[in-house]
């Protein structure tokens, strides 16, 4: 098979070759310098005569100022290729090479660092999903999330450890990591076998052993792992209290602990956390004052969501916040939790737990993001599609916003870029009505992220 000139140099400048090589060269040269001594020429004298020669026939043909730009032009360009060629061996060790390039890089950094400053309230696998979308508009991205989470490998943690369930906390953090491959699969993985370890996330352990070696300062084991995978937001529990969901339902019983809940199929009436009104956490406090959008949702409505608005002062601070703030309603209802709900159902429970009245409504809420295609009847999941009631969001003075946002891959959840998208979109139209918003100047993040729609 022939072999192109790339891979024979290649293979000549194997280790323990080019030694050969160069003493070859030196003989070859050795002999040349002897037969031009022997036949009279002095190869110092020689090269002399060739290159005055040279050089006087170049300023004949070309004006001395022609050649010196062309000679300047020359030294120029290979100092530009040396240099782009050394920037790229060293980012290479930092970019592998299936990211993106450097170029593309840089170009997505400067635009998303001028991203508004975006705070989502919720929890589950429909955070997470939002989170992936999000960080394709901006990297200033915060995530508040419910800390009530009693089953699986954190309920264990939570039990065995004393720990704050870290399961959503992971889900977040490697949603926003800058690349999900190999460090983001290695933080999913979950142990199949091993006494003490089957049914553990390597995550859920990988953040329960940083809060171990920072004295139990969730918020630092948080920001340490977030660093790991170069997330581009910060992960921050509503409350650091150790809280335990109770719901009561309509026939009057009370359902105590998160994995209990779904499974006691009755309508809930109202949910509650112990110890009640926890502390918030005073990073997400600040979060929610300082935000652009606040987004409330996806995720399960009771167990995700209203635990959140549960903490003491986090309902007063989007109230008080001058953030766009929206509601995304789920694609489908839950078994257990939302059985036959409308929209305005979802929106009701939360303004009710908010402590919050329809006269006022819109200091909680001002819209909500609705689905507007129908899941396919096979891909229900054990729920109904989510219904849409006009009349009823209108009496709570809250705007529906309908968008197209099914999952291809997932018909009965949001696409993560499509929801995020939506979002921001809507978040755009409503400041440019409104005025400028917090944070924003007439070439700031409205111009920045106006390229990726």
């Amino acid at each position: 098979m022939k072999r192109s000139w790339d891979y024979r140099i290649k293979t000549m400048m194997l280790p323990g070759l080019k030694r050969w090589i160069l003493i070859i060269l030196l003989g070859i040269c050795t002999l040349v310098l002897g037969v031009f001594l022997l036949l009279g020429y002095h190869p110092i004298t020689v090269s002399g005569i060739f290159v005055r020669e040279v050089l006087e026939h170049a300023a004949d043909v070309l004006p001395h100022r022609i050649s010196g730009i062309i000679i300047i032009s020359a030294g120029g360009l290979i100092i530009v290729l040396a240099i782009m060629k050394m920037t790229s061996s060293v980012l290479g060790a930092y970019l592998p090479g299936d990211r993106e390039s450097v170029p593309e890089v840089l170009f997505r950094r400067r635009h998303l660092d001028r991203g508004p400053k975006v705070v989502v309230v919720g929890g589950g696998t429909g955070l997470s999903n939002l989170l992936r979308g999000l960080k394709n508009f901006t990297n200033n991205i915060t995530a508040i999330v419910t800390v009530g989470d009693d089953g699986g490998s954190s309920g264990r943690l939570r039990q065995e450890l004393g720990v704050l369930p870290p399961g959503d906390i992971r889900n977040c953090i490697t949603a926003l990591a800058d690349e999900e491959k190999l460090v983001t699969e290695l933080f999913r993985y979950r142990f199949e076998g091993g006494q003490g370890l089957e049914g553990h996330s390597f995550g859920n352990l990988f953040i329960t052993a940083l809060c171990s070696m920072t004295d139990g300062d969730m918020i630092e084991a948080v920001r340490v792992a977030g660093r790991v995978l170069n997330s581009c937001g910060q992960v921050l529990p509503s409350t650091l209290a150790h809280i335990t969901l109770v719901a009561e339902l309509e026939d009057g019983r009370s359902i105590r602990g998160e994995s209990q809940i779904p499974l006691a199929n009755g309508r809930i009436t109202r949910m509650r956390i112990e110890p009640a009104q926890p502390a918030p956490t005073p990073e997400a406090l600040e979060a929610i004052m300082g935000a652009d959008l606040i987004v409330l949702g996806p995720g399960s409505l009771y167990t995700s969501i209203i635990p959140n608005l549960l903490a003491q002062g986090i309902c007063d601070a989007i109230r008080q916040a001058k953030a766009r703030k929206i509601f995304v309603c789920n694609v489908m209802t839950e078994p257990g939790e939302t059985t036959g709900y409308s929209v305005s159902d979802h929106v009701q429970a939360v303004l009710t737990h908010a402590g919050c009245p329809v006269s006022q409504s819109r200091q909680l809420i001002q819209s909500v993001l609705i689905n507007d295609e129908i899941p396919h009847p096979d891909a229900r999941a054990g729920g109904d599609p989510v219904r849409f009631d006009p009349d009823r969001l209108r009496e709570l003075s809250i705007r529906p916003v309908r968008r197209p946002l099914l999952s291809r891959d997932l018909p009965w959840h949001h696409d993560a870029y499509r929801l995020a998208k939506a979002l921001m979109y809507w978040f755009y139209r409503q400041k440019s009505r409104r005025g400028k918003g917090p944070g924003a100047g007439p070439s700031g993040p409205g111009r920045a992220v106006a390229s990726f729609f």
